[in-house]
């Protein structure tokens, strides 16, 4: 799929895509996601996030940065991360239009998944970024409930005319991901996202919910437990040269 029709596909996907993420599971997922970058975000960082969508999760970040810069390919997704305020540009992830080391954190959601292109994806991600910073990026987990529910559900609609089988999506495993990474970057991190919901709905459930989300939050970072998530969260550390290090050192 070429980047004019992920574009198209978001652009017609932005109209519903905030219609049940206030809440529940999709409000859930979207913490978790922001916690792992908050973990690593000082008030004084510059923040980028890629295919930032409508502004959920940068809007968590952005009272935690000293900048917080969006990026995303749909111009419709972008409309409401404005109306929020947030600091938003449309552009791709394969050609980010910042400089070199711009960046004291970048992060991306829901994104590589979609793109076809990954090494060139990760490799802009890494060059914005600064040596020593971190960059935290999401997959989709091959080994994980959610990879057997999505492929035994019927097509999930995303507007009045388009299914979620209209994108592109990759699933990779922990093993192809290390070898995505550049070789500039030190993998320091996996955690687990929704390692044990079989269906989201059982997140709306009185007593099921809250008990779900609880064990959820203590799977994402346990050993053997982990790399069953569905989405896998890798933080990964840009390798500084003995003169950055020394110059660091200084300050």
């Amino acid at each position: 799929m070429s980047d004019k029709s992920n574009q198209t596909y978001y652009d017609d996907f932005a109209a519903w895509y905030e219609r049940e993420r206030h809440h529940g599971y999709h409000a859930f997922i979207d913490d978790m996601e922001a916690a792992i970058v908050l973990r690593y975000l000082g008030p004084r960082d510059r923040l980028l996030e890629a295919g930032c969508g409508t502004g959920l999760i940068l809007s968590r970040l952005e009272p935690h940065a000293g900048l917080a810069v969006g990026i995303d390919l749909s111009a419709n997704m972008l409309r409401r991360a404005r109306a929020r305020q947030l600091n938003v540009l449309q552009a791709n992830i394969t050609s980010i239009p910042f400089a070199d080391d711009s960046f004291d954190v970048v992060c991306s959601f829901k994104v590589l998944a979609h793109v076809q292109d990954i090494h060139r994806a990760l490799a802009e991600l890494t060059r914005v970024l600064r040596p020593g910073g971190r960059l935290i990026v999401e997959f989709y987990n091959p080994y994980s409930l959610r990879y057997v529910v999505k492929r035994l559900k019927p097509p999930t609609p995303i507007s009045a005319s388009t299914t979620d089988e209209a994108v592109y999506t990759r699933y990779d495993s922990l093993t192809s991901i290390r070898r995505y990474l550049p070789a500039s970057l030190q993998l320091e991190k996996v955690h687990g996202i929704r390692v044990l919901t079989p269906v989201s709905v059982v997140h709306s459930l009185p007593l099921l919910g809250p008990v779900l989300r609880f064990t959820e939050r203590w799977a994402a970072s346990t050993p053997g437990l982990r790399r069953f998530g569905g989405f896998l969260v890798v933080v990964a550390r840009k390798r500084m040269n003995q003169l950055e290090v020394n110059q660091l050192e200084v300050q």
